[in-house]
């Protein structure tokens, strides 16, 4: 027996991360669930007492300040302690990035448990999802707001602890997405370093080890593709490009761009615009080798080889 108070809903836009059922439940000695299924990613947190959780085989104790995982369709039982019944919050969510982002705070069916010590923030989170209840725009896109909230705190204090490896590649791994995501920006490869918090000599050895240049020079080999591809297939005069592709100065970009590929971008353009088969399919397989570079490092970070 519990006394629960859950939200169900339906209908919500389907976006990365999106709220399916919230609640808080404050339980009988000894009661359960399951075993049995639940049809999406569930996330509970305890915020007193003590019981027990079951999945893939292995139980797990639990109390005060623990939370444990439940992935869709996996069977899972969890009960009360007897003597010292929990009372806990719960949300469940679906999209897109559920997998994704809790690989990166550490959780799956192999490692469920999770310990935080912000009881009161993950509590409010999960109240305020309940008191925005009813459908509309407004109402969803809040409550999935604090979905990313609540797990933002649970990921604050899940810290998982990987292998010198494993830290080497991700570290790669956010660069290079904070590269691709910013390249039209001005940044600097001390932007790069200070977003993965590392600093710049080791995140030019990451970048040496991983794809044999350094971080400066991927990234300008990034830009210079990016504006590559927009000479081929858009008229945009030279300094839009410029200015699209992080450089703030034509002069620079023209500079950086000749470097590369041994003519101006306007030559570069003119022959690609003169119709020359073969100067074009060398030009395509420069694109195409940088790409497969790209794509082999993000599978190197994935553990693909």
């Amino acid at each position: 027996m519990e006394k629960a108070y859950k939200l169900e809903f339906a209908g919500s836009r389907m976006t990365a991360l999106t709220v399916s059922s919230c609640g808080v439940s404050r339980t009988e000695p000894l009661h359960s669930f399951g075993p049995a299924v639940k049809p999406h990613h569930m996330i509970h947190y305890i915020m007193s007492g003590k019981g027990s959780f079951t999945m893939n085989g292995v139980t797990h104790p639990l109390s005060a300040g623990n939370g444990f995982l439940i992935v869709p369709d996996e069977l899972v039982m969890y009960q009360a302690d007897e003597q010292d019944p929990w009372t806990y919050v719960w949300v469940g969510f679906t999209g897109e990035d559920v997998e994704a982002v809790l690989e990166d705070m550490g959780l799956n069916k192999e490692h469920p448990v999770f310990q935080s010590e912000h009881a009161d923030e993950l509590y409010k989170y999960v109240e305020d999802m309940m008191e925005h209840n009813t459908s509309g725009l407004a109402n969803e896109l809040r409550r999935d707001g604090r979905l990313q909230l609540f797990l933002s705190t649970i990921a604050t204090g899940n810290v998982v602890e990987s292998a010198e490896g494993d830290k080497a590649n991700q570290y790669v791994q956010q660069a290079l997405h904070f590269i691709q995501a910013n390249y039209y920006n001005p940044i600097k490869v001390t932007d790069i370093a200070d977003y993965v918090c590392i600093n710049r000599s080791y995140l030019y050895t990451l970048f040496m080890d991983s794809c044999g240049m350094s971080p400066q020079s991927f990234l300008s080999a990034y830009r210079i593709t990016k504006a590559s591809e927009m000479l081929q297939v858009t008229d945009l005069p030279i300094e839009s490009i410029s200015i699209s592709c992080g450089y703030s100065d034509p002069m620079v970009f023209t500079k950086a761009f000749r470097q590369k590929k041994g003519v101006s971008p306007s030559a570069y353009r003119k022959e690609i615009r003169s119709g020359s088969e073969r100067r074009n399919k060398e030009h395509l397989q420069e694109i195409e080798a940088f790409l497969r570079q790209i794509e082999k490092m993000e599978h190197a970070g994935n553990g693909v080889i």
